[in-house]
């Protein structure tokens, strides 16, 4: 437990004493007879292969409520043993406690513990603004619920964009070293002029949320995003966005995107395009999301934007009147263009 308790993430992401000494764990174990007796906690330790592999553990909160814990030592992580731990855990909650509801928090940020909370069918229902007391400082967390009768399942998909390589561009999930390509991306005159909600002043705090907001948009099954690499490189050149995936069985969506000036005029976006929609297209049993439908609105005066529609096999369909706002306050028509399954070359 000492080694555990000791480990850089275990203190990232957690609330216990640093620095955790041996009287620390002494004092947590001899504590817990007490703590099934009284009701207020209820602990047990994760075994695999014979060796001590983390904590489980369930708090009351209220009637018929239960908030679960849980956690890892490096040395059993990455073999689903979480995830086999709380879908021991979670029936023994309802069946033997009584329980009707259990809560989850973590200190938001932590994607591994809301992956395993998402795999058991935990709901996420947002971020509270300094949920979480660390050891005397307030930050922002995230709580999910399952309720009884609830399936130890996914609620939802977790989108995890798979990469496509092309020939002069690589499709692939974005990085925390691309936010420096998206803020001179995001200060370029043309960017700034068709993404009217961009800060006028990108910065690189801008360009983390927006990867922070990428990686909440996926884990909520609502939308899928790719950074468009140079092969070269391995340097971010642009950004494609596919969205209103989270409607039911979705079978149409929408795609965006934007190109670094660097990578202007040479094709890549076009190649990126066909990339994302014939993946967006395929049946899931070829390895697609099964779309029946993309569309790309384009304001009428962005030339550019059209012309990688239309090149990409993208066909013009409709028009939006009065519907997009630049970044220099006027308002021009959006038009539309979509493409079905087998129409992308």
């Amino acid at each position: 437990m000492v080694a555990q308790c000791r480990d850089s993430l275990t203190q990232r992401w957690t609330v216990i004493p640093v620095p955790y000494e041996i009287h620390d764990a002494r004092s947590w174990i001899s504590s817990r007879e007490g703590a099934w007796a009284s009701g207020t906690e209820y602990s047990f330790a994760v075994e695999h292969a014979g060796r001590f592999a983390g904590s489980v553990d369930l708090r009351p909160q209220g009637h018929a409520g239960l908030d679960v814990g849980y956690g890892l030592a490096p040395w059993a992580r990455g073999q689903g043993l979480a995830v086999r731990a709380l879908r021991l855990l979670i029936p023994w909650a309802f069946d033997i406690l009584g329980a009707e509801i259990v809560f989850w928090q973590a200190i938001a940020g932590n994607w591994a513990s809301r992956r395993v909370a998402w795999s058991i069918g935990l709901r996420v229902e947002g971020t509270v603004r300094g949920l979480v007391d660390q050891r005397g400082i307030r930050l922002d967390g995230w709580i999910a619920s399952l309720r009884r009768g609830d399936r130890l399942a996914p609620a939802h998909p977790w989108f995890d964009p798979p990469a496509l390589p092309g020939h002069g561009v690589r499709l692939r999930a974005h990085r925390l070293d691309d936010a420096s390509a998206i803020v001179e991306a995001c200060n370029d005159a043309q960017t700034q002029l068709w993404l009217a909600n961009l800060p006028r002043q990108y910065t690189q705090d801008d360009a983390r949320a927006h990867l922070e907001e990428i990686a909440e948009e996926q884990a909520a099954g609502r939308a899928l995003f790719w950074a468009m690499e140079d092969p070269e490189n391995g340097g971010l050149i642009g950004e494609i966005g596919m969205w209103g995936l989270a409607r039911g069985e979705a079978r149409s969506a929408e795609l965006g995107y934007w190109t670094h000036p660097s990578a202007r005029r040479r094709g890549l976006t076009t190649e990126a395009i066909r990339l994302a929609s014939r993946y967006a297209l395929l049946p899931p049993a070829r390895g697609g999301l099964g779309l029946a439908r993309l569309v790309i609105r384009a304001a009428e005066g962005n030339l550019p934007s059209q012309q990688v529609a239309l090149r990409a096999g993208f066909s013009l369909t409709g028009r939006d009147r009065g519907a997009e706002r630049l970044g220099d306050g006027t308002i021009q028509d959006l038009l539309r263009y979509d493409v079905l399954p087998g129409e992308i070359t």
